[in-house]
């Protein structure tokens, strides 16, 4: 059995060849992060196995992909990139990669929640301007946060909030436990939270789970905080709360469209601070990846 991974950025590149072990299935890597959906068929060459880090893989280019069985997608959101379902039709499974960098994640969350609450990054942008800009900060030590979702990166985000004094309540479809952490409804949740932070899967339920009613039912000046996905949020609602800072500031590290496009509203936002959806990118999270991408290959080709 045969793979290909189709779109491996140098350094992913370079940690997967140096992940390869003796007797592994022949996985090609084309270093090439840029491909485009159409480029697919053509790279795997009946290969069947694709390993996928960002490039859509729409249900009809899948259609001309002879011979793949397989899709090892490098993350949870594989529904931001193709449907599973139409997938599984035309008998191609897709496998996920959970808990690599939930640690990371994390760390980003509660970096951009730090930088919301202190504008730092206002404030560096005025300052490169020629601006000496001081507004009063928001002290999160004795703050509420409330995790919406809680899954492996949420426990890590409260893992850290506990630890630097914040109180920490969370939501979750299903029940949960977790030291510290006192798990309430949504609508607890949104009215008490200082700060809100999500941590969704993107799938039907949840695609705007944060509506226009739940963020005006929000606590007004919270922070926002999202390093999930962009489509979990009704992005227009946001926007409005922003410019009326019944939404103080919002922290985002992804978006409807990625690439962002250089005109889009946010951009234009003061109280946003932008990342560009970079949250996972840690060395140790792309061993922790690639580790479990191949392991995913070894089974595959070995008929597990």
């Amino acid at each position: 059995m045969r793979g290909v991974f189709v779109d491996a950025n140098g350094s992913l590149a370079d940690v997967f060849e140096r992940q390869r072990k003796s007797g592994d299935p022949a996985v090609r890597i084309n270093r090439n992060a840029d491909i485009k959906s159409e480029d697919i068929p053509g790279l795997l060459d009946g290969a069947e196995i694709v390993v996928i880090d960002h490039t859509a893989l729409p249900t009809d280019i899948a259609k001309r992909c002879t011979g793949l069985k397989h899709v090892v997608f490098l993350g949870t959101g594989a529904r931001s990139y193709m449907n599973p379902e139409e997938l599984a039709d035309l008998g191609i499974a897709v496998h996920l990669i959970k808990g690599y960098g939930d640690t990371a994640v994390a760390e980003c969350a509660m970096a951009l929640m730090w930088t919301a609450a202190r504008g730092i990054a206002k404030m560096d942008r005025e300052m490169r301007a020629g601006n000496w800009l001081r507004e009063d900060a928001m002290q999160l030590t004795g703050k509420t946060l409330g995790l919406i979702g809680f899954g492996g990166i949420a426990a890590e985000v409260a893992r850290i909030a506990l630890g630097s004094g914040m109180k920490v309540i969370a939501w979750n479809r299903s029940p949960k436990q977790f030291p510290g952490v006192e798990f309430v409804s949504i609508d607890r949740l949104l009215a008490q939270s200082d700060v809100a932070s999500l941590h969704l899967l993107l799938n039907d339920e949840t695609r705007g789970f944060l509506s226009r009613e739940r963020i005006q039912a929000m606590k007004p000046g919270v922070i926002l905080i999202n390093t999930a996905r962009g489509a979990v949020v009704d992005e227009a609602a946001m926007i409005e709360a922003l410019k009326s800072a019944h939404i103080r500031h919002a922290g985002l590290d992804v978006f409807n469209t990625e690439p962002l496009p250089v005109d889009h509203p946010l951009t234009n936002i003061p109280n946003v601070t932008l990342s560009a959806h970079s949250a996972f990118r840690t060395p140790e999270a792309s061993e922790n990846l690639i580790h479990a991408a191949w392991e995913h290959c070894r089974r595959l080709a070995g008929g597990g």
